[in-house]
């Protein structure tokens, strides 16, 4: 910006007052012997001042059309760098020869003088040279306005699509507002500013939301947000209501009927002084007002600020035609970009309507692990930020991003998306058994307890029969003592099958007395010997680890191949591509043997690996398992310990979540 040299030359050119001499808008300056004293009322009369050049090195930027005028004697005081470095900040120069020598000197570049003249010359022929070259000295000056007015034009273009690139790169809200404003002051040099969304109204109006203020006079200023009713009352309400823009060269003398008034509130309790203020509406491409720009004291400097009121009275400016015309080119952008990261945060508020309605699918098909699903986001995102901020070990050069933790998050949300695929009895399957086999073996235990008591009424009734009460005593004798025993197998058979149907968290179990007792039989009804247990009883009861076999668990495992379709068919954005990818594998193992894929090392994603800890330690430790008991977290960091030094776990992952405390949350 060049405004604090527009303002210059716009003071040069106002009428003088009463303490500053009178300044002419043209300047002779000679050098030498020769006196301008024969020409000087003709010069007068053309607005020219003259003066006695002073040094050369006193002589910068021509701040008005000036022309140096050189005999012999004087040019010896000025070298051809000097008049080269004279000519380029506006000056004209005009050379006297010396009598008879029409040539230029061979030293000085004939570009360098607007006229040379070779005595004996009369003053009419000295007033024309002077006059011509003072209309190339207002040329060149002209010229160099332009230049720089164009210059200012390019450098106001270049930055406002460079401010426009950053607006639209920015997605945080409250931060895009904030470099909204802070841009806004930077091109128009004000020193202070606030900003106005649009929002609705508990009434079903709309209202404006006061959201950021910055000022370089008061920069420790922290304003709580505040609403104000969107109707005229306020300059900022005038402003979006009417979609104009409001121009004020002092705030403190508004226009007599103006509908409305400036609030002198802040000004009271900050000892702040408001005077000239520029007020812009900021438009949505559909034409809908949906905030307010507000921009306070321009400052004749960029880097100055005000001390206090008397200093803004002294030194505030208006803002110019040129600051309106950048505030509102920036306001449109401004807009813009608003309006984007509104939609993007609408967006991610539906994406997370849906993801949260994905979980809720998941927790209704399997209430057990209701829950799950957000802690271990929860707990990976926390490993994740531990890992970012690692300046040592292993994770010294891993970086996440607010977009890659975000990225972690929907991953660990939806990681188990995929049991909407697995069928419900497996999923919620509590016991090595189902309710209905567990029923079956137990109806089989009574059967087996009737079928004895049966057969020892069977027995009485026929000694009664055949001998009446002689020897009676005895035979019910012999009956308990031989019953004993039977019952006793019976009761250790359920037992048996009762403690083996429960899941293990390690493979566990020996199955030995289950086996011997299952091996016996039993006569059915139709005279035909059973099992105490079917062969798929018995193999189900035989499962060492969990509560599910080989088809089961192939099922289950299922779904993170599931998952992964599902997530795939997502159209994420470029920066949440990796959803997929880290959901897909979070039951992988360092030594190959997990799955979908059973990849190894290097080859599991980081995020993967930290989701890895996180749900198996939620998965031992939720309380909410029907077929498990919670184990303590700190058995739980035993077990996991275990899977570090059978090769399966990354270890780094697991010493940074104890490092980072996060089994504690």
């Amino acid at each position: 910006m060049r405004d604090s040299g527009r303002r210059a030359r716009a003071d040069a050119d106002a009428p003088p007052d009463e303490t500053s001499p009178l300044r002419l808008p043209f300047l002779l300056l000679h050098a030498g012997r020769w006196n301008p004293s024969d020409i000087a009322a003709p010069l007068a009369a053309d607005g020219v001042e003259v003066r006695e050049a002073p040094d050369p090195d006193q002589l910068h930027d021509a701040d008005r059309p000036t022309v140096l005028v050189l005999d012999p004697d004087g040019l010896g005081r000025f070298t051809i760098s000097v008049l080269a470095r004279l000519v380029e900040a506006g000056f004209a120069i005009v050379l006297i020869g010396e009598p008879g020598v029409h040539d230029v000197p061979a030293s000085i570049p004939p570009h360098l003088l607007s006229a040379y003249l070779v005595p004996p010359i009369g003053p009419r022929r000295l007033l024309i040279g002077i006059r011509s070259a003072f209309r190339e000295a207002a040329s060149r000056r002209i010229a160099r306005e332009a230049a720089a007015e164009t210059a200012d034009l390019a450098t106001e273009v270049t930055d406002l699509t460079e401010i426009g690139i950053r607006l639209l790169a920015e997605r945080d809200l409250d931060a895009l507002l904030g470099l909204i404003l802070r841009h806004a002051r930077r091109l128009t040099q004000a020193d202070a500013g606030s900003l106005y969304l649009v929002e609705p109204g508990p009434d079903g109006g709309r209202r404006l939301r006061f959201k950021v203020i910055q000022n370089d006079s008061r920069p420790d200023l922290r304003l709580r947000s505040f609403t104000i009713p969107l109707d005229e009352s306020s300059l900022a309400g005038h402003a979006a209501l009417t979609g104009s823009r409001l121009v004020f060269d002092d705030v403190h003398d508004l226009p007599a009927g103006a509908p409305f008034s400036f609030n002198r509130s802040f000004d009271r309790r900050h000892r702040y002084r408001t005077r000239s203020m520029l007020v812009i509406p900021m438009a949505s491409q559909r034409g809908e007002t949906i905030g307010v720009l507000q921009l306070i004291n321009r400052k004749p400097e960029a880097g100055m600020t005000f001390a206090d009121a008397a200093d803004v009275e002294r030194h505030a400016l208006p803002f110019d035609e040129r600051a309106v015309a950048l505030a509102s080119a920036l306001a449109g952008q401004a807009a813009v970009s608003i309006e984007n990261s509104q939609l993007s945060q609408a967006i991610e508020r539906l994406f997370d309507g849906f993801v949260s309605a994905a979980i809720t699918a998941i927790e209704q098909r399997d209430p057990a692990t209701s829950g799950h699903s957000e802690r271990v986001a929860s707990m990976t995102c926390a490993l994740a930020i531990a890992a970012d901020r690692a300046d040592s070990g292993p994770f010294r050069a891993v970086r996440f991003g607010p977009a890659q933790i975000r990225e972690i998050r929907y991953a660990g949300l939806l990681h188990d998306f995929g049991k909407v695929g697995v069928r419900e009895q497996v999923l919620t399957k509590a016991k090595k058994l189902y309710p209905d086999a567990l029923a079956l073996i137990e109806q089989r235990h009574a059967f087996l307890l009737r079928s004895l008591e049966w057969r020892e009424a069977e027995a009485r009734a026929a000694h009664l029969e055949q001998y009446g009460r002689a020897g009676y005593d005895e035979l019910v004798r012999r009956l308990e003592a031989s019953g004993k025993g039977e019952r006793d197998a019976l009761a250790r058979f359920v037992a048996a099958v009762r403690a083996a149907n429960e899941p293990s968290v390690l493979p566990a179990g020996d199955f030995t007395e289950l086996e011997a007792l299952a091996a016996r039989t039993y006569e059915a009804i139709d005279g035909t010997r059973l099992p105490f247990l079917t062969s798929a009883e018995l193999e189900s009861l035989r499962i060492r680890q969990g509560s599910l076999d080989e088809t089961e668990w192939a099922e289950m495992r299922r779904h993170v191949s599931l998952t992964y379709s599902f997530l795939s068919a997502i159209p994420w954005t470029a920066e949440l591509s990796g959803v997929p990818m880290i959901a897909h594998g979070h039951h992988e193992k360092l030594d190959g043997s997990g799955y979908p894929l059973g990849i190894a090392g290097g080859a599991i994603p980081l995020q993967s690996r930290l989701m890895t800890v996180a749900d198996m330690f939620d998965a031992l430790t939720a309380a909410d398992r029907p077929y498990k008991r919670a184990i303590p977290r700190s058995r739980a960091l035993d077990v996991l310990a275990q899977e570090v030094r059978a090769g399966r776990l990354d270890g780094d992952v697991l010493a940074l979540f104890l490092e980072a405390r996060i089994h504690e949350g």
